[in-house]
Formats: C-alpha cells, structure tokens, sequence
C-alpha cells in the first residue's frame, strides 16, 4: 500500500536515475540531450521506450568492428594524393570561377576520398530512366555485381530488378546484395531463394531481432550503390520500389537525382559497399584484382566520393556542404526532402546570404513523415528573411538531395540537410568538379522550378495556427529528428 500510495514519487525518481545513466553515458551534442532531457521528463514511460529505439548511439565495440574495415585496394592511390597536395600540387578541374582546390584538399586528406579525372557521367532525374539503364547493365555484366539500397520493396519494380539479377547469376556472374534491414523490412532471405539458389548472396544491415521490430532505428544503411564488373557504378537518391517510378498516389510523381558513373571514381563506390559488405561479417571478401580492374579514361569528368556514418569521428558530408556553401560567390541551389539544419548549417546559408549570395531551395509541398516535414517548412521560411528564394514542389514529391554552387560544383547523393543525415545515419555523396554537368544539374533544378509554388513571407506569415503549433513542436524535437 506504501509503495501504490508513493509510485509516482518512485517513478519519478526512477526516471530522473534513467536519464542521468542512459544521456550522459554517449557524447552526444548539447541540443539533443536537452531535447532527450525532455523527452524523458515529460512523457516518462513512453520518453524511455522512445529513447530505447531512436536514442542509443552504438557501442565502441560496434564502431571498432567496422573501422577496422580498412580501405581495400585505394590505399597507395590516397597516399601517393596526400602527399602532392602537402606539396601545393593542386588540381584545376574545369569549374567555371569556383575555386574548388581546398575542397579537393579537405575531402582528399580529411575524407580519405579519391580524387578522379577520367569519368563519364549520365544524370538521371526519372526513376524510370535509370532503372532502365541498371537492368540493361546488368543484362551485360561479365564478372559481379554489387547492390546496395536502404530501401528494397517486393512490389513490381523489386521483382524485376530480382529477376535481371537472377538472370546474371545463371550466366555465372557473382551477385552480392546488402540491403538496410530497416528500410528493406519487405523482402526477406525468402524473396531472393531463387537468386541464391544460383549462387547470389544477401545480407542485411543490422539485422532485425524479430520482424518489424529492431531496437536500432537509428544507424541505418542509407546508401544506395550499385557496381558492376568494377568498371559502372550507380550512386544517387532512388531506392528499389514502385513509388520511386511515380506510381503511388500518395505521392504522386517522383522527383529525384541519381548517377550513372563510369571511370575511376567506381573505385571509391566499389571499395565503399566492401567495407559495407564486410562490416556484417557475411562471407568477408578480400582484395582481388578483379574488384578493381584497369579502366581506360572514358571521360573528363572530375569528381570524389564522399562517405559518413556514425561509425566515423568527424561529419564528413555536413562539414563538405559547409565548405561547398562557403565557396559560393554567386548562388547555392539545394533541393532536400528534410531541410532540418544544426546551427553551423543555417547560420552558413543566413552569412551567404548576408554576403549577397543568392540561396534557392526546394523542399516538397507534403509530408513522408509530418513532424520532419513541418520542421523543414519552418527552417526553410526562415531563411526568408534574409532573402532566401524558397518554393514548394507540387509535381510530385522532392526527394533530390543536391547542392550546386555557381554552375560549376555540385553534390548529388543519398545525404539529406539534417541532423540524422550528418550524425546517424551511413551516407554517401558525389562531388563532381565541371562546369557542364554542373549546368545540367542545374538546367533540371529550374526545370522544377516552374512545378513548384514560390513561398512569400506573407503566405507563410498567414499560415493557420494548427500549422504554427506543428511547426512549434517539430522545432522543439527536430534535434531528435
């Protein structure tokens, strides 16, 4: 009776102890404690169930299993740039009047990224498109393929990706496929039994316990790579799934930015989805010469492949996209789906603009998730008193992650602008150094344009309060988001 008469002291007492152990025990940064602070102070219970599958960073154990992950086969390449840099011999990619060699410097040494000359590159801005061009490249792989998504659905697009792969297989090619185990909870060993029964082999990113239950909601694979026979590699913003071809009304046409690339820089991608690959411990794979064969320069395209996670120290992605918005001397154009910036982000885009840069952002006019939606609307309309150009997406859903920077730089990738992007999640971005694709990329950025609706201060300022107190709340959490 004495414990029933005190329980909501004890509780509380509890809970206070909980998130004194469960906060403190991780490094984390000041934002997301007081968000987690008050979580868990306000919702008790539930606060710490909510914190048990989005809050938990990994283990030291996890993050030392996967850096030992080392570099296979780009090593002497990285060194052999290090030290040319240290020596001021900085490349000059053709990049209009952006003055990218410290950028080359900063992802090159800080990065550990290859740097690239020799490549072709094809844009793809339709799901359709591109995944024409995957199939029709796996129909004419020779030796292996290597697929990696965060999202893979069995509907009618993931059944005809399977079944190309299943084709290559019975020619004898080496088919590997890791998938996100979270975003890929459709498909199980059970969808691919034919692909392994032909010798192809599946692995899932921190598996789930149970189906549709994994304490590890954060730290997912949100990278999407495919590499073929070494020599092609697909990298970009597309998953495996029908909405990606526009064909869930939910939301309607899917607008989105991937990347055919051929030449050198498939090194970076074939050598990232290895130490992807061999982080789960299934069926390690060692160096072969045939992971990295000679490729003939088949291009004039420069470019490096940048990664993070959280099982790195630094921010790899959100420090480059610091440095690309701090090398605009003309305008920045970004389209994200989550516009959910930490300080160093806004405040970089709010000085650009203060020094006479024009910034240009589109985000899309509805929610995949509302709380992450709400929060993006509120930062971006931010951004508009300082004389940001802010429009809404209404084709469709925006789902391209892309910065360019004066025609002559740009980002294209799986990265959004958010907290979860730059700290949780495993990321991967292109950064391409020319003046033409840079132009194409940006040619389709204002082709969005006249599908979108331009965002006033006024329309915003007018917005109703039920709007005002989502925006309230998806701020005060966005730390967490």
């Amino acid at each position: 009776m004495v414990v029933m008469d005190n329980l909501v002291t004890i509780l509380f007492i509890v809970n206070i102890l909980l998130s004194i152990i469960i906060i403190f025990r991780e490094r984390r940064q000041t934002a997301q404690t007081w968000a987690w602070l008050l979580v868990l102070m306000f919702i008790p219970i539930v606060g710490f169930v909510l914190y048990f599958f989005f809050g938990r960073g990994i283990s030291k154990e996890k993050i030392f299993d996967m850096r030992s992950q080392a570099k296979v086969g780009l090593n002497v390449e990285l060194e052999e740039q290090k030290q040319a840099l240290a020596r001021q011999l900085f490349p000059h990619p053709p990049t209009a009047q952006v003055e990218v060699q410290k950028l080359v410097y900063l992802l090159t040494v800080f990065g550990q990224s290859l740097y690239t000359t020799a490549n072709s590159m094809t844009l793809y801005t339709d799901g359709r498109q591109k995944f024409d061009a995957l199939i029709a490249d796996i129909e004419q792989a020779k030796n292996h393929i290597h697929m990696e998504y965060y999202i893979y659905r069995s509907d009618t697009l993931g059944n005809e990706v399977k079944e190309a792969l299943v084709r290559a297989a019975k020619r004898g090619v080496k088919v590997r496929v890791l998938l996100d185990a979270w975003g890929s909870t459709q498909v199980s060993l059970k969808f691919f039994d034919e692909l392994r029964l032909h010798g192809g082999q599946i692995a899932f990113f921190f598996p789930l316990f149970v189906p549709y239950v994994n304490p590890r909601i954060n730290y997912r694979n949100h990278r999407k790579i495919v590499v073929i026979d070494g020599e092609i590699g697909y990298t970009g913003g597309f998953n495996v799934g029908d909405e990606y071809l526009g064909q869930v009304e939910k939301f309607g046409y899917w607008r989105d930015n991937h990347l055919r690339i051929a030449g050198s820089a498939v090194y970076s991608l074939q050598n990232r989805f290895l130490m992807d690959w061999n982080s789960q411990h299934a069926l390690e794979i060692k160096y072969d010469p045939s992971l990295f064969p000679e490729i003939k320069q088949v291009g004039t395209i420069a470019a490096q492949v940048i990664t993070s996670g959280p099982d790195t120290e630094h921010e790899e992605i959100k420090m480059t996209y610091l440095k690309m918005i701090n090398l605009a001397k003309k305008e920045i154009l970004i389209q994200t789906p989550y516009y959910i910036p930490d300080e160093a982000i806004h405040n970089a885009l709010k000085l650009a603009l203060l020094s006479g840069v024009k910034v240009h952002i589109q985000i899309p006019n509805k929610p995949d998730h509302p709380l992450v939606y709400w929060a993006t609307y509120s930062f971006a309309a931010e951004l508009l008193h300082f004389g940001a150009v802010i429009e809404t997406y209404e084709k469709g859903f925006m789902h391209a992650k892309t910065m360019i920077i004066d025609s002559g730089l740009v980002s294209i990738g799986s990265a959004n602008i958010d907290v979860r992007s730059f700290r949780l999640d495993f990321e991967v971005n292109t950064i391409i150094y020319d003046a033409q694709l840079a132009t194409q990329t940006k040619e389709a950025f204002l082709a969005d344009s006249i599908d979108s609706k331009h965002l006033t201060i006024e329309a915003y300022q007018q917005r109703k309060l039920t709007i005002k107190i989502k925006e309230g709340l998806a701020r005060l959490v966005s730390p967490l988001l």
